[in-house]
């Protein structure tokens, strides 16, 4: 088995023995129940914004506590010295996460409101969102030791992670949020409930692209440098 594959069964197994994947159904059973109560025009509104919580959590507090278990149970200084590259442990940690994001999230939208025209535009909407959360949560995550000492400004991350949600309930104006990291994944899911111009995608795939770039390099310095302390 190749260094990814194995790193990918040892998460998946991780997620597994912790009740990610417990959680992650009664989220989505509860969410389902709060949202089918909703009329049509305030569903269509808010559903973006309830699956962008949904991804944060799977994907930001998700990584944070198996990085906390990694490191307290010695795994971290373990794999600094193993031939698994920085960039092949990222990989795993975006590839489950994402794929439970992406099935919790598809989950919610055709149980609430049915899957629309735009499915493909909602699963890339998705995937980059957690992609993009993942690597920060990783970044945000690696100094810290525990997870007292983390989830105080955690909140701070993720209220900053989530302004995007500001401008897309429309208070400020637009272009105050356009170029943060999670308003390009937001325009693609709420592609759901309307057309999506070109120019928009395009425009949301190219901040969307650059923070990835920015992300993987700040979390893979975060990592090289709580590996080696």
């Amino acid at each position: 088995m190749s260094r990814l594959g194995a790193t990918l069964a040892c998460d998946l197994r991780l997620q597994w023995r912790n009740g990610f994947y417990a959680a992650s159904a009664f989220v989505v059973l509860g969410s389902i129940a709060l949202l089918r109560w909703l009329p049509d025009e305030a569903l269509d509104r808010l559903l973006p914004a309830v699956i962008l919580a949904n991804v944060l959590t799977n994907s930001f507090y998700f990584v944070a506590g198996m990085l906390l278990l990694e490191n307290g149970e010695g795994t971290r200084a373990v794999q600094a010295v193993s031939p698994l590259r920085i960039d092949e442990y990222l990989l795993s940690k975006v590839m489950t996460l994402g794929a439970l994001s992406v099935v919790e999230s598809l989950l919610l939208v055709a149980l609430s409101r049915g899957l629309g025209a735009s499915l493909a535009s909602l699963i890339l909407g998705l995937f980059l969102a957690s992609l993009l959360l993942t690597l920060f949560g990783v970044a945000c995550v690696a100094s810290y030791r525990s997870l007292n000492e983390f989830m105080m400004p955690s909140v701070l991350y993720s209220a900053v992670l989530g302004l995007p949600l500001v401008g897309w309930f429309g208070v400020g104006a637009s272009w105050l949020f356009v170029w943060q990291p999670l308003a390009g994944p937001l325009t693609l899911m709420g592609a759901t409930t309307g057309q999506l111009s070109l120019g928009v995608a395009l425009q949301a795939l190219f901040w969307t692209a650059l923070w990835i770039g920015v992300a993987w390099v700040w979390g893979r310095r975060a990592l090289r440098r709580s590996m080696a302390a």
